[in-house]
């Protein structure tokens, strides 16, 4: 990954790495997830910047979005999350001032949100040496030959719809460029049962526009793809902490050694055993028991085929504790092994991601819903049903039995 982008992650390792950062306070989530535009009538967008006269040659920027959005809901909400490539294929800089994005559905696309120059900064993450430069508020500046992402994040009103085709517009000093349309895809979602079960669960670095697995675009086999873009660091909380005790113990938090169980039925593709458990992050420093690599990364794990092209990944197990193996037809519920703390994990946690190949990198992270929880509010709990938690709700499951 560029320097840069590992900086704003926060993180010195891969992107692997599970933050140990949590709020003690249970969220509202009257806001949508950290990061998020929101769409609807309350937040409606500017009139569309109206797009220049032809010129000859055209600013030679490229806009592509290689992986097309898919709506999930979350606590009332949809979300869309995704990525816009911008290359710039000529030798001069090109200056950003502007991005809007269009609902294309009926004639005469319609501005559902804009990003005017100041906003660029956190929405745009260049790639390369000197790719861009922040222009203050007059944008951001994309030098010749260079590259960035722009990491959209919308979260729309429940009165609101979701597009099918979206366009994106790019304002430069001198010109505006418009993309080709984007199909947003309205396929129904895989519903699965929770991946643990019992109360107290958090959903670390989980959906948002944030999170070090949104951000985390890998390139593996010439392909640069985000596996891990709506995945989850499933950590358990006990009085608003992870651990209790000595902080340097895997056995003292409170996830270490809870069942994962299988969140659908399906096959399994593959399974890793026998890596030992990290002593957890503290202030005194960290390093893995192994060290890090492409095969050592995601610890003790087992990846299950659901069918349909998607694939569920459980990272980070507890060595010893995997309970099958290459093969095996499992059940919904059926457990699969324990939590631990091995690979590239900082403290005791899961890490479970859905996704269009049997990779912990190499592969697009698909959005799935869960088919029941609690979620915790500052007033109490609430049902929620066929959602996806964003990062760091709350939430209750059942308590399971395993099989």
């Amino acid at each position: 990954m560029p320097t840069n982008l590992l900086y704003r992650c926060g993180l010195t390792s891969m992107l692997l790495a599970a933050s140990t950062c949590i709020s003690a306070e249970a969220a509202t989530f009257a806001e949508p997830a950290e990061g998020c535009r929101m769409v609807g009538p309350s937040a409606a967008a500017r009139p569309a910047v109206t797009r220049s006269a032809p010129v000859f040659p055209p600013p030679q920027l490229q806009i592509r979005t290689p992986f097309e959005p898919t709506a999930f809901p979350s606590a009332g909400r949809k979300y869309l999350i995704y990525e816009v490539h911008l290359q710039n294929f000529s030798d001069a800089a090109m200056k950003i001032s502007g991005m809007e994005v269009l609902a294309v559905d009926a004639p005469g696309a319609k501005p559902i949100a804009a990003f005017e120059a100041q906003q660029l900064q956190s929405l745009l993450v260049p790639f390369g040496s000197e790719a861009a430069s922040g222009e203050g508020d007059d944008g951001v500046r994309l030098a010749g030959g260079r590259a960035a992402v722009a990491f959209f994040c919308l979260a729309f009103e429940e009165s609101s719809q979701v597009p099918h085709r979206l366009r994106h517009r790019i304002v430069l000093e001198n010109a505006v460029l418009d993309s080709t349309d984007v199909e947003v895809a309205h396929t129904p979602l895989r519903v699965l049962a929770p991946p643990v079960s019992g109360a107290g669960w958090i959903a670390a670095n989980g959906p948002s526009n944030t999170s070090h697995h949104r951000l985390g675009l890998f390139t593996t086999d010439g392909a640069a793809r985000i596996s891990r873009r709506y995945a989850i660091d499933w950590k358990r909380l006990k009085d608003d902490a992870s651990f209790a005790g000595d902080a340097r113990d895997v056995r003292s938090y409170h996830a270490y050694a809870q069942d994962v169980l299988a969140v659908a039925e399906g096959t399994v593709v593959s399974t890793v055993d026998g890596m030992p458990d990290n002593v957890p992050r503290t202030a005194a420093g960290f390093s893995t028991a192994v060290p890090v690599t492409m095969e050592s990364a995601p610890g003790n794990r087992v990846v299950l085929d659901l069918g349909g092209g998607q694939f569920a990944y459980y990272a980070h197990l507890q060595a010893g504790s995997i309970a099958v193996k290459k093969g095996d037809r499992v059940r919904r519920g059926q457990r699969l092994g324990r939590i631990g703390n091995s690979g590239d994990s900082r403290e005791p946690h899961l890490h479970f991601q859905l996704a269009n190949a049997p990779h912990i990198l190499g592969a697009e992270g698909l959005p799935h819903v869960i088919d029941r929880y609690q979620l915790r509010t500052e007033s109490g709990t609430e049902e929620r049903t066929r959602e996806l938690p964003i990062r760091d709700m709350r939430v209750d499951f059942k308590e399971a039995k395993t099989r």
